[in-house]
């Protein structure tokens, strides 16, 4: 029998809910916290203290569990370690490491004696590395032995990194076998600092996001109202924790509902992302919509060859999903995809589509509650229904960024008229429904027209030849801009001026008169970040011979 979801009527919750009535659902101490303690050490007093945590599946198919007492013990030795180096309250720990086990010990343990964890992408090189940690002035990393070569040739320009770690040798070994299991956990501010993360913007140099302890009643809450995680679950989040999701949740949002998670270290292909799915018999399935659209380009007689009938809900972040994903889903998994919207800067997911709610297929649905969000325009100014304006929220909200590191003017520049301006241009129905249209430097005005590339984007994913699409606008001395778009088409299509003029009919006919691309370029690949956000900067940069900014957090760039 199909149990209720958590959030069963959102519309009641929504109106009466506020977030001191949920305190008591988290361990506190007295009026301290630690967001550690709450996603993994709360469990050991209780059934599930032998329950599995994490099932970790390694690119080499090499496989391990861990409950939640072993996680708790675990991560309490390397709070021990950290000891043993100096590392105390306030102190950055930064972690460049693949999606091994290591780096989920490290991760809590780090948070739990108080210090501040930071993540780092595997795939950074010598400047992404140089730029974050001289930044933050980090005093310890935790890596291995092959990525600690990067780290070296840069090392002489770090004088505040005091000790390496490197988790695959013999002597880290014997230290983390002798270390003790017993440690005392932190008992912390809810403001005080927990974890950081870099972002890239599009012009300087990454900025630091700090989170605070107090994220993660909102990432516990958002995990089991949008997530819906149940005791029962197998949950996989195929995030990296180097991107704010993996550590919301596939650490302490998701961990502090208490559900078993699926961690696979390799990168994406369908077949092994199939073979997880049925073998560890996942319920619950959190993912990135390039990875979607990946799949449904793929020989669709590879997924009648796995077993996926225990899924039961499927989440959506890191680009708005197009309509066209949610009709598959729903036709050959038999399941939709609920899309979600939040930020690094925002620390938890802020708007979403819930179980319990019907899907306006494109929509990012209503925020939570809990959450004040509004459109407004340039000056903070509330705007009416189906009118594109700024995506805003109203602080404070419990996982809301405390500050970008030793950049205090950036941080207020992200307010206006006592609002969070996200950056982010949207509408919202007159069903209260939110829709993104695009960044605020990504939005087009072409012939007077304002038109958002995700619309554009979504109209040509769903012409059949088209795998992905990104779209700009380029200048233009008649129009303002053009709208000019970069297909990557499906293996079996081949490129030719018959089939870029079908594409612009097609989009013409099926958006907007205005909205259709007056220029298509074939490509092989979009850039994107690791969380699948499709880069219009670059595009737009190389198409205008700009410079293209800050990289680092680009997928193969």
């Amino acid at each position: 029998m199909k149990s209720a979801p958590n959030l069963e009527d959102y519309a009641t919750t929504y109106r009466s809910f506020s977030w001191n009535s949920v305190r008591r659902e988290l361990d506190w101490f007295n009026h301290h916290i630690n967001a550690a303690y709450n996603a993994i050490d709360r469990h050991t007093s209780t059934w599930r203290k032998n329950k599995v945590a994490l099932y970790w599946h390694g690119e080499d198919d090499s496989r391990k569990k861990f409950t939640f007492e072993e996680l708790s013990i675990a991560s309490n030795k390397f709070g021990n370690i950290l000891k043993d180096f100096g590392v105390s309250r306030g102190d950055r720990v930064f972690l460049f490491l693949p999606r091994v086990p290591d780096l989920f010990f490290a991760f809590l343990g780090t948070i739990k004696i108080g210090a501040i964890a930071g993540t780092l992408f595997s795939a950074f090189q010598e400047q992404a590395l140089l730029d974050r940690l001289a930044n933050s002035d980090a005093k310890v990393l935790v890596t291995n032995s092959e990525l600690k070569k990067r780290v070296d040739k840069v090392r002489k320009k770090l004088p505040g990194l005091a000790h390496i770690i490197t988790v695959d040798t013999d002597d880290y070994k014997k230290s983390f076998n002798h270390a003790s299991a017993e440690l005392s956990i932190a008992h912390m501010d809810p403001d005080d600092y927990a974890f950081m993360l870099y972002t890239s913007g599009t012009t300087g140099k990454p900025k630091g996001v700090v989170h605070t302890h107090r994220a993660i009643l909102q990432e516990y809450m958002t995990a089991r109202w949008v997530l819906d995680l149940k005791d029962e679950d197998v949950y996989w989040c195929t995030a990296d924790p180097g991107w704010v999701t993996g550590i919301a949740y596939e650490i302490l949002g998701s961990w502090a509902c208490g559900v078993s998670a699926v961690i696979y270290e390799g990168r994406f292909d369908p077949k092994k992302w199939y073979e997880i799915l049925e073998s560890y018999k996942v319920t619950v399935w959190y993912t990135a919509p390039t990875a979607i659209r990946m799949l449904m380009v793929t020989d669709s007689n590879l997924l009648k060859k796995y077993d996926l009938s225990n899924l039961r809900h499927l989440c959506s972040v890191g680009e708005p999903l197009n309509p066209e994903a949610i009709k598959w889903s729903k036709k050959v998994i038999g399941l939709p995809f609920h899309d979600n919207w939040w930020q690094t800067e925002t620390g938890a997911i802020c708007i979403a589509n819930y179980p319990s709610m019907k899907i306006k297929p494109g929509s990012m649905g209503k925020p939570i509650p809990g959450l004040t969000a509004a459109i407004v325009d340039d000056h903070g100014n509330e705007v009416g229904p189906n009118k594109e304006g700024n995506i805003a929220l109203k602080p404070p909200w419990p996982s809301m960024m405390k500050t970008i590191w030793r950049r205090p003017l950036k941080y207020k520049s992200y307010f206006i008229n006592g609002l969070y301006i996200s950056g982010d241009r949207g509408m919202r129905d007159k069903d209260g429904y939110f829709w993104f249209i695009g960044r605020a430097d990504d939005v087009i005005k072409t012939s007077g027209e304002r038109v958002g590339p995700f619309e554009v984007e979504s109209a040509l994913v769903a012409h059949p030849a088209v795998v992905e699409a990104g779209v700009i606008g380029k200048p233009d001395p008649l129009r303002g801009e053009i709208i000019k778009a970069f297909v990557v088409l499906e293996k079996s299509q081949k490129p030719s001026e018959k089939l870029k003029n079908e594409l612009s009919l097609y989009v013409k006919k099926h958006l907007a008169g205005h909205a259709y691309p007056r220029e298509i370029e074939f490509i092989d690949k979009l850039p994107k970040t690791r969380s699948g956000k499709i880069m219009r900067r670059i595009l737009k940069a190389k198409e205008m011979g700009l410079p293209i900014g800050d990289t680092s957090t680009l997928e193969e760039y």
